[in-house]
């Protein structure tokens, strides 16, 4: 069992460690506005900052709750960027906020009791204190037969959380784009990832807490490649277009869904079927429009 921020600490590392040699091989422009190193700073610590207000909202609220509004950020995104002055036509944004919906849609979750996640556990006696020995670990009290209600403080401070999160990623996911259009797309997602092992990586390592379990190197390794690769390919496509990018990057949760029900046999709501058919008519529209 590792703690949110050990994971976090671990993908961060393995990121920048990819990403140095794909960096070091891709050329940066011979001059470009110094305005864009402020872009890469608000990115990176956007991203860490919005990772830890999920984490920290995911260990006191339930998933059904912090999920879908987490998965909004992509819709905060292209809000911000239309803002900004980006524009998409009126059947894109159609589509845009039909994909908005399915993906919330498709994050819900049904109430269900305590599943174990490997692992890669998010607990909250995890976050930053040693991880006890077994030999201290309190006696199991027996089953539990339902999951305990959530007592109605930490239900709106888990709400806050990830709506904070979403918020933060949203403003992080146009300061990527933005930085994307003047810098190769690898600099961009290994600068942030850069930030994040200074800022929550080494002070971990530094305080003898930087662990791992041999069941969950694998995990980490591919999380923290697949997390390189996917911000350099978001970053690279935000090149083009940051509302688009950042919707169609919100699809995780659904992705999730489809993904939990073919690999482990977990059976999805009525209303995750409807967000992921909504999602499939609007990436078609979509489609059809790009074409």
């Amino acid at each position: 069992m590792l703690g949110s921020l050990v994971v976090l600490a671990w993908v961060m590392a393995i990121g920048t460690v990819v990403g140095l040699p794909l960096a070091i091989a891709t050329p940066l422009p011979a001059t470009f506005d110094p305005f864009v190193l402020v872009l890469l700073l608000v990115a990176g610590l956007c991203y860490c900052l919005g990772l830890m207000l999920a984490y920290m909202a995911l260990t006191i609220g339930k998933v059904s709750i912090v999920a879908p509004i987490v998965a909004t950020e992509g819709a905060v995104a292209a809000v911000i960027a239309i803002a900004l002055g980006d524009t998409v036509g009126l059947a894109a944004g159609v589509a845009l906020a039909v994909i908005a919906t399915g993906v919330v849609m498709s994050s819900a979750e049904r109430s269900t009791t305590d599943v174990p996640v490997g692992d890669i556990e998010l607990v909250a006696d995890a976050l930053a204190a040693p991880l006890p020995e077994p030999a201290d670990l309190p006696e199991a009290p027996g089953p539990m037969t339902h999951t305990p209600p959530m007592a109605p403080g930490d239900l709106r401070k888990s709400a806050l959380l990830a709506i904070g999160a979403a918020l933060i990623f949203g403003i992080g996911l146009v300061a990527s784009g933005r930085a994307a259009a003047v810098l190769p797309p690898v600099w961009v997602a290994f600068a942030a990832r850069a930030i994040g092992v200074v800022i929550i990586t080494l002070p971990i390592l530094l305080s003898g807490r930087l662990r791992a379990t041999r069941a969950a190197v694998p995990l980490l390794v591919i999380a923290g490649v697949g997390e390189m690769l996917g911000s350099t390919a978001s970053a690279w496509g935000a090149r083009e277009s940051i509302p688009i990018v950042a919707v169609m990057g919100s699809q995780f949760a659904a992705i999730s869904a489809v993904a939990a029900f073919f690999l482990f046999g977990e059976r999805l709501a009525r209303i995750q079927v409807a967000g992921v058919v909504l999602i499939i008519v609007g990436v078609t529209v979509l489609a059809a429009q790009a074409a």
